[in-house]
């Protein structure tokens, strides 16, 4: 079975390694076949990534993506060469993410601490009949604390009610982090994995969260500070507060 990770950060936003760093950690450090690189409203970091392991130093492939702000909440957008549009309507979002070629998934859900789908949203959009607004998968695990909060409940429904295929990522900001939560899936490619999500027989899978320890007190601090940052950089601190008053 292959392993993804489906959620990973950089210096390009909020992260708190470079690139380099990144990819030296996942070749020496884990033993995962697919990262997605998803940056916060910005596919540089991605970028930079594929561009470095085509140059064949690596065993692992990464996945371009980006971790999309839209009104309702974030939208992790794999698969795209175009950043899709972000503070607009999450349908908006969606239509424009499978236009590029890519999958949604829905990251984090269900939580207050950062900017997650809340479960009316979600059910709005499962309901959507428009071509192109639907969701690919929901992650089940997630290792950031405000993820946490809505995993267990995320699991819980999706296997009653939303039926998705189930994604793990570590929503890593810190290299520790990486690797362990991930999507387990038949193969080992990107292409096996794609298959796997429209079959709908992925699997979320989270293991042992480093300690605040180990990661460092100060790093914590300071990525705080940048996760904070991150929308408003990207897109603007006029755009990114009406984002949140028309939520």
């Amino acid at each position: 079975m292959g392993k993804a990770d489906l959620h990973v950060h950089t210096a390009h936003s909020d992260g708190m390694c470079d690139v380099p760093e990144l990819l030296d950690h996942v070749e020496s450090k884990t033993d995962l076949d697919l990262i997605a690189i998803t940056d916060h409203d910005s596919l540089s970091g991605a970028w930079e990534a594929r561009e470095r392991c085509a140059k064949g130093r690596y065993r692992f492939e990464v996945i371009p993506g980006m971790e999309v702000t839209t009104i309702e909440g974030h939208i992790l957008a794999l698969f795209v060469e175009e950043p899709p549009p972000s503070l607009r309507p999450v349908e908006e979002t969606l239509a424009a993410i499978h236009r590029l070629g890519g999958l949604a998934i829905v990251p984090h859900p269900f939580t207050w601490l950062t900017r997650g789908m809340g479960l009316r949203h979600l059910r709005r959009v499962l309901a959507n009949e428009t071509d192109g607004v639907h969701v690919d998968a929901i992650e089940v695990t997630n290792q950031t604390p405000a993820g946490r909060i809505g995993v267990r409940k995320a699991r819980r429904l999706n296997r009653d009610e939303f039926g998705l295929a189930e994604a793990g990522g570590s929503d890593a900001h810190f290299l520790p982090v990486v690797g362990t939560a991930y999507t387990e899936f038949a193969g080992s490619t990107a292409d096996d994995l794609r298959t796997a999500i429209a079959d709908r027989t992925t699997r979320g899978v989270s293991g042992r969260h480093p300690s605040l320890r180990e990661i460092g007190y100060t790093s914590v601090v300071r990525q705080t500070f940048r996760g904070i940052m991150a929308t408003p950089r990207a897109m603007g601190w006029g755009p990114t507060a009406r984002s949140f008053v028309q939520r």
